[in-house]
């Protein structure tokens, strides 16, 4: 039979998966009558965890945000999903504060779990191999996240000190639409109030961010993370490329995602018939901005379509160039 000492820690078990648990419902968890649960909840509050009590005819009793955090009560799996998405998000580069605060906190879970569940994870993280190195990010302040995350929630204006790529420093009025992880680093996307245009944002090259007074709406079109990878095909580059692909949409993304190039309709072909879906192969105009070209001439025969290319001429010469030197491969006995 558990002892009080374990029910009481079950009970703060039960009321952090969240909700209104009713008397009724505790006792019976526990194993107990209503008068124990009064008791145990007494011992909970007299150990500053946030317990309180709801009246009403759905009434009992819920844990209420306290000026500190109680105690957590991890199941085997909860444990092990936590530490894994601590892991997880330090490789990816998704943390804040240097890991600082990803590194603290899963030493701290990791020195109260049972030893069962640390062999366990041990034995996971031993087995467990990336197919992509970690790479070293540069990650954004918690301060300015949670700022521009807050005046994205309220649709507020945010003042922003921002330094671009050149190192060039400016101070913006930002109003956020959405913040979008992507490939390792955190952006935010929005409308840049001075030039009133949309701008995308690193959020690690933020060192300040002030909500200012007043509100605008939400617009219409494309979700943040739309925005994002549009924004990363039009970014000016050194190339601009123009191609005509003869395929599919699915074809082409599959080697040109959004976040590489646009694609839009060829203006020469066909208007697609009622019912045309994405699966119809038909002439599609690419576009694309690159610093380098000679990445493109293998990505254009994997795609392995009839293509134009309307521009640079030097792609052009890099894949009749690249076409030589298969054919002259192949030939070799």
């Amino acid at each position: 039979m558990p002892r009080p000492t374990g029910r009481v820690l079950t009970l703060l078990e039960l009321l952090q998966s969240g909700g209104t648990r009713t008397v009724a419902e505790l006792a019976d968890r526990l194993g107990v009558e209503g008068r124990t649960v009064r008791r145990y909840v007494g011992q909970l509050i007299d150990l500053d965890v946030p317990v309180e009590s709801v009246r009403g005819r759905y009434g009992g009793y819920r844990l209420a945000p306290g000026y500190r955090l109680p105690p957590l009560m991890l199941s085997d799996d909860e444990a092990l999903a936590v530490l894994l998405g601590l892991i997880a998000g330090r490789r990816a580069g998704l943390t804040t504060t240097q890991h600082t605060a990803n590194e603290t906190a899963s030493a701290k879970i990791r020195r109260v779990l049972p030893k069962h569940i640390a062999r366990r994870l041990d034995t996971l993280l031993e087995a467990l191999a990336f197919t992509d190195r970690p790479g070293e990010f540069d990650t954004p302040d918690a301060g300015v996240l949670l700022t521009i995350a807050d005046a994205v929630r309220h649709r507020r204006p945010v003042s922003i000190r921002y330094t671009d790529r050149d190192g060039r420093p400016s101070e913006r009025t930002l109003h956020a639409y959405g913040i979008v992880a992507h490939a390792g680093r955190w952006y935010v996307t929005g409308k840049d109030a001075q030039i009133g245009e949309d701008r995308t944002f690193r959020l690690d090259r933020i060192a300040d961010a002030r909500t200012l007074p007043g509100s605008f709406e939400a617009p219409v079109g494309p979700a943040p993370a739309q925005r994002v990878l549009s924004g990363f095909a039009t970014a000016g580059y050194r190339h601009e490329v123009t191609l005509r692909i003869h395929g599919t949409v699915e074809q082409i993304r599959a080697h040109l995602p959004v976040s590489v190039a646009s694609l839009e309709e060829h203006e020469h072909e066909h208007e697609p018939a009622a019912g045309e879906d994405r699966a119809t192969e038909r002439w599609l105009r690419v576009e694309l901005r690159a610093e380098r070209l000679d990445w493109l001439p293998p990505v254009l025969a994997a795609i392995d379509r009839p293509f134009v290319i309307e521009r640079p001429d030097e792609l052009r010469d890099l894949v009749i160039a690249l076409a030589d030197r298969l054919t002259s491969c192949a030939r070799r006995a």
